[in-house]
């Protein structure tokens, strides 16, 4: 066995289980934990994520939110502690990996289509044959 594989079942502890599956692109909402002397709150942070980075402990996503037409981008560690919980608010259409073009764009250039590939495999929806 070598190092590394020493390394990840080591860290295999500490890695979060309860993640739900998101993909560049999608709207997330991440509640943070926020420690203000002995208090500590919960805190949403919801934007687009644009990027994912890294695997294991390692792994890194930015989320892109917009605020009075300001950009803002958060750096989070996905398996990190003091991040409460993930919720998919929505699903995005991405076609590439990275999504750093969305900094330049404004307006309603800025959005990304619902993914609505194949909808004629999902069950229980109709589909207009023309």
């Amino acid at each position: 066995m070598g190092a590394q594989d020493i390394i990840d079942s080591i860290n295999q502890d500490a890695l979060k289980t309860d993640i739900p599956r998101f993909d560049i692109g999608d709207t997330i909402r991440v509640n943070v934990r926020i420690v203000e002397g002995e208090r500590e709150r919960i805190q949403a942070f919801q934007g687009v994520v644009i990027s994912r980075t890294g695997r294991g402990m390692n792994q890194m996503m930015r989320v892109r939110r917009v605020v009075d037409d300001i950009g803002i981008e958060r750096v989070f560690p996905v398996h990190s502690p003091l991040i409460a919980g993930y919720e998919v608010v929505r699903r995005g259409d991405a076609r590439r990996a990275k999504l750093y073009f969305l900094r330049d764009r404004v307006g309603k250039s800025r959005r990304l289509r619902d993914r609505r590939r194949g909808m004629k495999h999902v069950e229980g929806q109709k589909t207009i044959q023309r």
